[in-house]
C-alpha cells in the first residue's frame, strides 16, 4: 500500500554545484534550506534584510541591492527604546542609532556585491499579504500611505493597511525585478519556492488564498523564463507529508523531520552528482565540529579530534573550493 501521494521532481537542467555562489531570500523557511546548505559548506548568503514574507518586500530589498542603497538616519524610526528599520528584521534593531546604520549598511554592501556575482538566487515567498504604513492624516484605506513595510516590529495594527496582492501585481513586481537583475547579472538562475508555513493569523481561508496567488504568479514566471525554476517545498509538506506529526507544537511550522525531508528532495533534484558524493563526507566533518565532549582530556577524544583534523585537511586539499578553515583550526586548537 502507498501511504504518500507520489510527486515527480524534475531535476534541474543545470544543477547547483559546490563552485556556485547561492543567494537566498524570503520567509523563515528560506533559512531552513540556507542553513543546511551553509552547514554543508556551499557558498551561501541569506536574507541580508532578515526574514521577508511578501513579494513586495522581497522585490524592494533586491532593488536596494541593485541600486547599492545606503541607509541614513532618515530611514530609521525610534520605538520601544530601539532604533529600527521598516525594511529590516528586528535582529538589526538596537539602542544606538549608529550601530543600527552600520550593521544595515554593512549587510547592504555585502548583498550588493553578492547579487552581482551569484550563480543562483533562491526566493521563498510566504504570503501575498503586504503591509503599508499610513501617514498620520490617512482618513481611509488607500490614501495617505507612505511606504510598504517588510516588518511591522509589533507596532499598533492601526498604523498599517493590510493588503492582499493580486496575482497580476505579484507577477509584475517579480517580473520587473527579474529584468533588472538580468542586467547586472545575466547568468543568474532563480529558484522559487513557496513556504509551507501556514499564516494562521490571517485566517485559514485567507492563508490559502494568499498561497494560491503566490503559486500562480510564480508559475507564470517559470513558464516565461528558461532560467527560472520552481521547487515544490509547499507541496512536499502540504500534499506529500500531509500530517500534523510533521508540524511543530504550534501546528503551523514544519518540524525537523519535515524540513529534513524537504531538504533531501531539494538535494535529489537541485544538487549535482559530484556534490552529492561530497555531502556525506562533509556531514561527518560538520557533526564532528558540533560535537561537545563530556571528557575532553581522554585519549579517545584526542584521537577523535586527530581523525577529524585529518579528514578535514584531506578534503580541503582535494577540493580547494571548499572552505574548511574554521573546522581545521578548531580541531587543531583542541588537541
Amino acid at each position: 500500500m502507498d501511504f504518500q501521494i507520489p510527486i515527480q521532481l524534475k531535476p534541474l537542467s543545470t544543477p547547483i554545484t559546490y563552485r556556485d555562489k547561492i543567494f537566498l531570500m524570503g520567509s523563515c523557511f528560506t533559512e531552513h534550506i540556507g542553513g543546511r546548505l551553509q552547514e554543508l559548506k556551499f557558498s551561501v548568503l541569506q536574507n541580508p534584510n532578515g526574514i521577508l514574507f511578501d513579494p513586495a518586500s522581497v522585490c524592494n530589498s533586491l532593488i536596494s541591492y541593485i541600486e547599492k542603497k545606503q541607509y541614513t538616519a532618515g530611514d530609521l524610526f525610534y520605538r520601544d527604546e530601539l532604533w529600527q528599520s521598516w525594511q529590516h528584521h528586528s535582529r538589526f534593531s538596537a539602542v544606538d542609532q549608529e550601530t543600527v546604520l552600520e550593521n544595515i549598511n554593512n549587510s547592504q554592501h555585502k548583498a550588493s556585491e553578492s547579487i552581482g556575482n551569484a550563480n543562483w538566487l533562491i526566493i521563498t515567498l510566504g504570503s501575498s499579504f503586504s503591509y503599508r504604513l499610513k501617514s498620520d492624516d490617512a482618513p481611509s484605506e488607500g490614501s495617505g500611505i507612505t511606504r510598504e513595510v517588510a516588518n511591522c516590529h509589533r507596532a499598533p495594527g492601526q498604523w498599517f493597511w493590510k493588503y492582499l496582492l493580486e496575482i497580476e501585481e505579484t507577477f509584475t513586481l517579480l517580473n520587473e525585478t527579474i529584468q533588472r537583475l538580468s542586467k547586472i547579472n545575466p547568468g543568474l538562475k532563480i529558484i522559487f519556492t513557496i513556504s509551507p508555513v501556514r499564516h494562521i493569523r490571517d485566517g485559514v481561508v485567507e492563508n490559502n488564498r494568499s498561497k494560491a496567488r503566490l503559486i500562480e504568479a510564480v508559475h507564470q514566471l517559470v513558464n516565461q523564463y528558461e532560467h527560472i525554476y520552481y521547487f515544490p517545498a509547499y507541496e512536499l509538506v502540504i500534499d506529500v507529508l500531509r500530517d500534523y506529526r510533521f508540524y511543530d507544537i504550534d501546528l503551523v511550522h514544519p518540524n525537523y523531520p519535515a524540513t529534513e525531508f524537504v531538504f533531501e528532495k531539494f538535494t535529489e533534484s537541485c544538487i549535482d552528482d559530484a556534490a552529492k558524493l561530497l555531502i556525506p563526507e562533509i556531514k561527518k566533518i560538520a557533526n564532528a565540529f558540533k560535537h561537545k565532549a563530556f571528557q575532553p582530556q581522554t585519549i579517545a577524544h584526542r584521537q577523535f579530534l586527530q581523525s577529524s583534523l585529518e579528514k578535514a585537511t584531506l578534503l580541503q586539499q582535494e577540493f580547494p573550493f571548499l572552505d574548511l578553515k574554521e573546522e581545521i583550526a578548531y580541531f587543531s586548537r583542541l588537541q
